[in-house]
């Protein structure tokens, strides 16, 4: 969330975010007002005070099979942003082999509703489609997608995850009037990668929300070692290769491994594994030499069966073609008029 005041939603953030020592985004109302006065920015769960209702709508949806309803879904997005007394909001929706809706087609109905209700509701939407048939970045699991974040933030990190950073992040500026166009606002997202702003940002918000001085200061700044002894590594890396011109690189069988190895739920309250992920290293349109490595797998108990690694080498699609460069990420904005 952004402070304008309350200018925009993030969703799918918490557990990695726990995976910082001291992290709370459990914040009162009060608080959460108090840290974007102070820092700007502040990212915090559902709570009793905090939208309560959209947790026991979540739970009904859940046992009566309703959880791809539309109009609950439509509802669940929506509620809390109108709860937040949002001025202005960017919908990422996700489309492709990874995501709830395959095709842009199948989500256009999904966009097209909740751009409109929430036009009707008085917040300044526009709904952004991004493809998710391969993961976004080279990071995937809790505690390395922190890692990763804190590598955009300092300008650098995988080209697809600053293109997403800045094309969202461009849009919410320019809805808010703060830029005169989309094209503006994303050179301005990304001088605030570049220039320092946006990661000095981050520290203040760590800082804000329980993290100690010196533990926001040693992620902020320190070295991918550094790092990672306070976010955690998982006990065991394993690596496996390939051959051939990465085509497609599947989000869903990684996600489906990952998941088994301790990273996501299956209940809930269940603990995860916050050190449980993988590094891809290898990107789409590249050619790679016989055994080059093409993932590693950070993993602790269980272990990485015969039938993970099955199900791994599967997610790669290969073909004997020339290197290419892939599409972008970003395929379409939706909006109902310029703000």
């Amino acid at each position: 969330m952004i402070s304008g005041r309350g200018l925009a939603h993030t969703g799918g953030t918490l557990d990695k975010l726990e995976s910082i020592p001291g992290f709370s985004v459990s914040q009162s109302p009060e608080q959460m007002e108090e840290i974007l006065e102070k820092v700007g920015c502040c990212i915090v769960e559902q709570s009793r005070e905090l939208v309560p209702v959209d947790k026991i709508l979540y739970a009904l949806r859940d046992v009566t099979a309703t959880v791809d309803s539309l109009p609950l879904i439509i509802g669940s997005i929506l509620g809390k942003k109108v709860a937040e007394n949002l001025t202005a909001l960017v919908l990422d929706v996700k489309v492709g082999s990874g995501a709830f809706y395959q095709t842009l087609e199948s989500a256009q109905q999904l966009a097209e509703s909740l751009v409109s209700i929430g036009t009707q509701l008085g917040i300044n939407t526009v709904a952004v489609f991004s493809r998710m048939d391969s993961p976004l970045g080279r990071r995937v699991g809790n505690s390395l997608e922190v890692l990763e974040s804190l590598e955009c933030l300092e300008g650098r990190g995988p080209q697809d995850l600053r293109e997403m950073v800045t094309t969202l992040g461009g849009t919410l500026l320019w809805q808010c009037g703060r830029a005169s166009s989309v094209s503006e606002g994303t050179a301005r997202i990304a001088g605030a990668l570049d220039d320092g702003s946006a990661l000095g940002a981050f520290q203040g918000m760590l800082q804000a929300q329980g993290v100690a001085p010196k533990v926001a200061q040693a992620l902020c700044a320190g070295t991918e070692e550094q790092r990672l002894r306070l976010l955690g590594k998982a006990q065991v890396q394993e690596e496996l290769g390939t051959e051939g011109t990465v085509q497609q690189i599947l989000a869903l069988p990684i996600a489906q491994v990952l998941h088994a190895l301790g990273s996501g739920r299956t209940q809930e309250g269940q603990r995860i594994n916050l050190r449980v992920g993988a590094e891809l290293l290898v990107s789409v349109g590249q050619r790679v030499k016989k055994g080059t490595p093409w993932i590693r797998i950070h993993y602790e108990c269980p272990a990485l069966s015969e039938v993970n690694r099955r199900t791994l080498q599967g997610a790669l699609i290969l073909k004997d073609v020339e290197p290419f460069v892939p599409g972008p990420k970003m395929v379409k904005t939706l909006s109902p008029s310029k703000p």
